[in-house]
């Protein structure tokens, strides 16, 4: 088969059409040196732009399968059955059959040349099983049906059939003929038809504008019925399976979802109101991002803003606040949030200033914050953090221990021991650790504490109101229900698509 070139075949169809009213598909390949389904990938290309025509047609045709082939070659079974007790005189013992044509041919043939009557079984002096010829002058008709049809691998090398067709059908059952079909095509000119081809411009480009060859350029009818590439379907994230395992036990717990799309967020929600002081270390640019447009906020509430301050500077409700410079403009500047809890804290206020007054209240968010931290195996400069929170009269420290138990048990973390530490605005806080079985170790999986009245009494919570709540991290569980040891590796430009494709569903126990 002489080598492929595209241009060269579609002159030469073109030129022989130019000669002939119609061609076969199949008769021109041959001329032509060149595989069948290699031309009808230059007809179609030729057929889609109105040069030529083409016709479907089919031709079938016998061939002999491997089995018929070395029957063809060797004889069938049947006749080398009979062959052999023929060479042995007409009479041969039926434990030496075996022994003369082979295991396979001695099963399979002396049934058929029973069937045949071409042999007969009797007895010997000695009483053994003794075979002898029935019926003399037998030919090999299945080895003289088979032989036309070896080697027969495309249309006219052999018959199209057998002139009796019951020894058609009866070599097919026995699987030693197959039947080929090959699809071929009748090309005859179409309406466009040329001796050379003029491609056909796919796009308007802006060299076509330069030169001025759009005016000649013959370009492709753009086909509006065409069917697009299959588009696969989505994947949901590992991030967002585990994120939504979360809400669902959150939900049941009897929380309610907190709006947390406010990314940006003002110095004064996410750090003042939770009675952090403006001298604070997270609040410098190497900790925290700050925005530079918009730079500062333009509105919170007033009277609110006053109360802050004067806790941060005078104190109250039992504090005597941190004694420092209250400075408008370090409140109003903008950032991306740090956590959450700047939501939080718009959410009590919101919760404390309701028409009718407080009432107790359930809450959770889970959504990005953002850190300007140096990025490592366990660290990003943004991240998820998952809050919860209840605000209810006369909470203590034993009802906070208790919602985080049954929350990590709800996630399959049975195994918690609490750790004083401290925080801004929580006193007391405790941190969590849970109980790793894959490193064997204790880890640190979350914080918590009660909200400080430093922090509740300016939104106007009763004296005897309490906030619980604690936080996690959404990116450790992930990487542990997952097997993943880089955070990098979970979500980002790093992130492998077909683990996310390959992840399965998120349930926890």
């Amino acid at each position: 088969m002489a080598a492929f070139d595209a241009l060269d075949v579609e002159t030469k169809v073109l030129a022989a059409l130019g000669s002939s009213a119609t061609l076969d598909s199949y008769a021109l390949s041959a001329t032509l040196g060149v595989d069948h389904q290699a031309l009808l990938g230059v007809v179609k290309s030729l057929w889609a732009d109105g040069y030529v025509t083409m016709d479907q047609a089919s031709t079938s045709w016998l061939c002999a399968t491997n089995e018929g082939a070395g029957i063809a070659k060797d004889g069938s079974p049947e006749y080398r059955v009979y062959a052999a007790v023929e060479a042995a005189g007409g009479s041969l013992p039926l434990a030496s059959l075996e022994a003369a044509v082979g295991k396979d041919a001695a099963k399979i043939g002396l049934g058929a040349a029973m069937r045949e009557k071409w042999l007969s079984k009797g007895k010997g002096a000695d009483g053994a099983p003794v075979l002898a010829v029935a019926k003399a002058g037998v030919a090999d008709a299945t080895r003289a049906a088979l032989e036309p049809f070896v080697g027969a691998d495309s249309p006219g090398s052999a018959p199209d059939k057998l002139a009796d067709a019951n020894v058609e059908k009866q070599l097919m059952r026995r699987k030693l003929l197959a039947r080929h079909t090959m699809k071929h095509f009748a090309i005859a000119k179409g309406a466009s038809y040329a001796a050379t081809r003029t491609k056909k411009e796919a796009d308007f480009t802006v060299d076509m504008l330069r030169d001025g060859s759009w005016k000649t350029a013959s370009f492709k009818d753009y086909n509006y019925a065409a069917v697009g590439a299959p588009v696969g379907g989505g994947y949901v994230q590992p991030l967002l399976k585990v994120r939504a395992e979360f809400r669902k036990i959150l939900m049941g717990m009897g929380f309610e979802e907190m709006p947390t799309a406010k990314w940006v967020e003002s110095s004064f929600w996410n750090f003042d109101a939770l009675f952090q002081p403006q001298s604070h270390p997270a609040r410098d640019a190497h900790d925290t991002f700050f925005v530079k447009e918009p730079a500062e906020t333009v509105k919170w509430p007033a009277d609110y803003y006053d109360r802050v301050k004067e806790m941060h500077v005078s104190g109250g409700a039992g504090s005597i606040g941190h004694k420092c410079d209250f400075k408008e403009g370090e409140a109003r500047k903008n950032l991306l949030r740090t956590h959450t809890t700047a939501v939080s804290a718009r959410m009590l206020h919101a919760l404390a200033n309701q028409p009718g007054g407080f009432k107790p209240a359930k809450y959770f968010s889970i959504d990005r914050v953002f850190r300007n931290e140096t990025m490592d195996s366990t660290h990003l400069c943004e991240f998820h953090q998952v809050e919860g929170l209840i605000a209810d009269y006369d909470l203590s420290l034993g009802n906070l221990k208790c919602v985080i138990r049954t929350f990590f048990e709800a996630i399959g973390i049975t195994q918690l021991r609490f750790k004083p530490a401290f925080n801004p605005y929580t006193e007391p806080s405790m941190e969590v650790f849970g109980y790793h079985p894959d490193l064997k170790k204790w880890t640190e999986i979350g914080n918590s504490g009660m909200f400080r009245p430093e922090m509740l009494a300016p939104m106007g919570f009763p004296p005897n109101a309490r906030v619980i709540a604690w936080g996690l991290s959404l990116e450790r569980p992930t990487m542990i229900k997952y097997r993943i040891a880089n955070i990098r590796d979970l979500f980002g430009h790093k992130a492998d698509l077909g683990r996310t494709q390959a992840a399965p569903i998120c349930m926890f126990p």
